[in-house]
């Protein structure tokens, strides 16, 4: 006798539910698309325990009869696509007829639906598979399904979903997704009976990402827009000061659709690079509108991931569009002093509130920052010796008396200088790095480095692979202006050396630099490569924390600071300087 069986359809749809409904979030996600495909311009959730016991979505949307509601929940039928041709320009969010096979498998469901020319509403029942006739029912205009004991009759499965809070988290992840990607719709979300979200489709997109995510992002996010070769692109980019750890607040949407794309993903990279620290990643929502033959969404049964044909048009058009921008923008960081209320309330002798209390220790501590703060030991601590002193990079003009300064250095590492509406402090090794570094960019551009021959040549010993990493990057010496010849066995001698790095150690910064090479070198492409070495290279040839500097040394450095591009960060991403404005001062000192 054979071993080979034909499963069932329920078997089947079970299976299939292992991939599309992963746990109740997914229900959510699949339930909610069918409603905005339906044209529903109001959606009200509710859920209990974190999806467990219920899983209730009603739309006002088109609604289905009687023939269509007894169809819906069989395998692979829709009414979105009718021929193969269809799956060139999916524009619907749903599409391929699996969602409510497989929810309907898994769990008790109850649908109601009703169109606008009929009469009376539509209801069937179903228990993992089993289904009631279709019965009439009064209901209005619309659907709605509620989805009881998810995967109850699968204990594998059940005992792998996590805590309410857990679950609950995925839910409002997916709700916040649906929600800024259709911000014209009016959404509810209910927990256990109680309310925690109620958008207006009347929100702008700002309102609605303050609603849904933090109030402190409107005002930290920079719009922009840009339309070329069938391709619209809409963000709202978050300044610096927002970053997170992670990328979970990167929203990319395409058509109205949330996708996750390792190419979009890397074009925001880069185009915050050096605007952020190499391990923060920026707050991002971006919209994309283009052609839906344009790319493939049949891919994956969550359709989370897309297939683009012209990969390279799509991160060279997101890169620019925002790199453009953000190149573009003042990102220097607004201090934000703590509040200067009283902690103490008309409760009398009670202790002061949490808040009060965390205000208070944010106080004193910036009191002992500024009495004790010494020099930052990440960075390469600088003793001023007569060998090595700083050299603007333009003279400066003229003697600076007493009078005439509006600056002052404390600490020997910070600038502190007036501005018309308060004050900045300036980190004067991170801003002079920026300063080198653009000086640098922009000289290389043109041509190699001015180079100087040394008068005796430094000599130093190399392995095989840092050899081999040296004539690999010949071209990337060359523009450097940096001379390695061969000086006997495994023995290499620097000839020379650019002038512009003049302050750098020479053997130091060669050996830095092959280190680099050798490390990295293998997995950045040219041009991610030159701008590491550069990197490196406005690191060592800035002035140290620590370091002392002239009246005529700070006004240079802040008269370069005016001419130079991004100057509010660092090469490496990190702020140069931190604006205090004179309202806050006032308020500081009960003036307001």
């Amino acid at each position: 006798m054979g071993q080979i069986i034909v499963l069932d359809q329920n078997m089947i749809n079970m299976i299939a539910a292992g991939e599309v409904i992963e746990r109740p979030a997914s229900v959510v996600k699949e339930l909610v698309e069918n409603s905005i495909d339906a044209g529903a311009t109001k959606i009200i959730i509710s859920i209990e325990d974190g999806g467990r016991k219920l899983i209730s979505v009603t739309d006002n949307g088109c609604g289905m009869d009687a023939e269509d509601l007894a169809k819906a929940f069989e395998s692979h039928t829709t009414s979105k696509i009718k021929t193969s041709k269809d799956l060139q320009s999916i524009s619907t969010l749903g599409f391929r007829g699996e969602a409510l096979a497989s929810i309907a498998s898994v769990a008790q469901v109850k649908a109601v639906s009703r169109t606008k020319d009929s009469a009376a509403g539509s209801c069937i029942e179903i228990d993992c598979g089993d289904k009631t006739a279709i019965t009439p029912c009064s209901a209005d205009c619309g659907t709605t399904i509620q989805v009881r004991d998810i995967f109850y009759k699968l204990p594998a499965r059940r005992k792998f979903l996590r805590t309410t809070n857990t679950e609950m988290g995925h839910i409002t992840e997916h709700f916040t997704r649906i929600a800024l990607a259709n911000s014209n719709l009016d959404m509810v979300l209910h927990h256990n009976g109680k309310e925690l979200y109620h958008l207006s489709g009347k929100q702008d997109i700002r309102q609605r990402i303050a609603e849904l995510l933090s109030p402190e992002f409107g005002e930290n996010l920079i719009e922009t827009e840009s339309s070329e070769k069938e391709l619209r692109l809409s963000a709202l980019l978050g300044k610096p000061a927002i970053s997170r750890t992670n990328n979970k607040l990167q929203y990319v949407f395409l058509n109205g659709r949330f996708i996750r794309d390792k190419f979009i993903s890397h074009a925001i990279k880069e185009a915050y690079r050096g605007s952020l620290e190499p391990n923060r990643f920026p707050v991002v929502f971006l919209f994309i509108q283009m052609p839906y033959e344009n790319y493939d969404v049949n891919v994956h049964p969550t359709k989370i991931e897309v297939r683009f044909y012209n990969t390279n048009l799509i991160h060279s058009q997101v890169l620019g569009a925002l790199r453009e921008k953000l190149l573009g923008t003042n990102l220097q960081t607004q201090a934000k002093l703590p509040s200067t209320e009283s902690p103490s309330s008309s409760t009398g002798h009670r202790s002061p509130p949490r808040d009060a209390l965390r205000h208070l220790e944010i106080t004193d501590a910036m009191a002992e920052f500024f009495k004790t703060h010494k020099p930052v030991q990440t960075q390469q601590q600088f003793h001023p010796s007569p060998k090595k002193q700083f050299v603007p990079l333009h003279p400066p003009t003229g003697q600076i008396t007493e009078s005439q300064k509006e600056f002052l250095q404390i600490h020997d590492s910070f600038i502190v200088a007036e501005t018309d509406d308060g004050f900045i402090i300036i980190d004067q090794h991170a801003l002079h790095e920026r300063i080198i570094y653009e000086d640098l960019c922009g000289r290389i551009q043109k041509s190699s480095l001015e180079s100087q021959k040394l008068l005796i040549p430094e000599s130093f010993q190399l392995t095989d692979i840092q050899a081999d990493a040296i004539k690999t990057n010949a071209e990337v010496l060359e523009k450097l202006g940096i001379e390695i010849a061969p000086f006997g066995p495994r023995t290499y001698a620097i000839q020379a050396f650019p002038t512009l790095l003049a302050r750098a150690a020479p053997l130091d910064f060669v050996q830095d630099l092959i280190d680099l090479l050798t490390d990295k070198g293998l997995g950045l492409n040219a041009e991610e490569l030159l701008d590491e070495v550069l990197n490196m290279a406005a690191c060592k040839a800035a002035i140290k924390a620590g370091q002392k500097l002239s009246d005529n040394e700070i006004e240079q450095l802040l008269a370069d600071r005016e001419k130079t591009e991004r100057a509010s960060r660092c090469p490496h991403g990190r702020p140069t300087t931190i604006k205090f404005s004179i309202t806050e001062l006032e308020k500081q000192f009960k003036r307001t």
